[in-house]
């Protein structure tokens, strides 16, 4: 900041808000470990909550590991359909 004085500094720091993205990856990790158990237990179930998780990690919470997350759970919802099918 400035006074009206010229290009002085004043010593005071500016205010910003703290930012709320990105600190925790809570809900990114629970989606990549229920995409992981979707493989082979109750993929449906399992599968479209760890989907629904890493989508409102992704849009919500803007979570570092969201990506990776929607990936794991979708290739654990789509693997373990197939799995269960092959396997019946």
């Amino acid at each position: 900041m400035t006074t009206q004085y010229g290009d002085r500094p004043t010593g005071q720091q500016p205010h910003s808000a703290p930012q709320g993205t990105a600190t925790g990856n809570v809900l990114s990790i629970i989606a990549m470990v229920l995409g992981v158990i979707s493989l082979l237990f109750f993929p449906i179930v399992f599968g479209v909550i760890a989907l629904i998780l890493a989508i409102i990690a992704k849009t919500v919470r803007h979570e570092r590991l969201a990506v990776p997350a929607l990936v794991v759970s979708a290739v654990g919802l789509i693997g373990g359909l197939l799995l269960g099918a092959l396997l019946a």
